[in-house]
């Protein structure tokens, strides 16, 4: 493992990560009919999970400013 991460010029530590990491992803897919996803797949599948924790933060910021404009109506100065 430390030869391998020195010629790819890593971490010892990211690299047994990662290799940890795919046998794990082989090990759930030899359970399924499925075969493993296309590095195209893998790269769609790491955006849209991106996507998705951003829009979970934005949602998370729209409910607490929601919440907050709510705790304080406008007067009717404001109004006007």
């Amino acid at each position: 493992m430390r030869e391998v991460a020195n010629e790819l010029s890593v971490l010892e530590n990211s690299l047994s990560k990662w290799v940890r990491d795919e046998r794990r992803r082989l090990d759930a897919v030899a359970g399924t009919s499925e075969k493993p996803l296309t590095p195209a797949e893998r790269a769609e599948l790491i955006q849209l999970r991106r996507q998705v924790t951003e829009q979970e933060k934005n949602l998370a910021f729209l409910g607490k400013a929601a919440a907050y404009f709510a705790s304080k109506p406008p007067s009717p100065k404001d109004l006007r």
